[in-house]
């Protein structure tokens, strides 16, 4: 996650001292998935950048919230399904033994 990233660069950044915020940001930007792109200081990218994460993730477990849920419906279905095949097979074999049909419901 990019707070861990921007925790360590800061780290990084006061152990070898100032570089100059062109280098620093230059640097900051290499070890980004995605680089925001008209950010003049380090400080705003970090931010803007923990923004974009923030989303990103948040985005991603809206996508897997949804994704479960279409999962339990779709297993409602095969679950319904396969009760329903039941049945038809089940008055398929009444049907054969006894000659008749069976009673259904309305």
């Amino acid at each position: 996650m990019v707070a861990l990233y921007i925790a360590d660069f800061r780290s990084l950044v006061s152990r070898i001292g100032d570089w100059g915020e062109r280098a620093l940001i230059h640097h900051f930007r290499k070890g980004l998935a995605s680089h925001p792109s008209n950010i003049d200081s380090l400080q705003d990218l970090m931010e803007v950048s923990l923004e974009l994460d923030t989303r990103y993730h948040e985005r991603q477990k809206e996508k897997n919230h949804h994704q479960k849920k279409r999962s339990k419906s779709q297993s409602q279905t095969l679950l319904i399904i396969k009760i329903l095949q039941a049945q038809v097979i089940r008055r398929r074999i009444f049907i054969l033994k006894s000659g008749t049909s069976p009673i259904l419901p309305c």
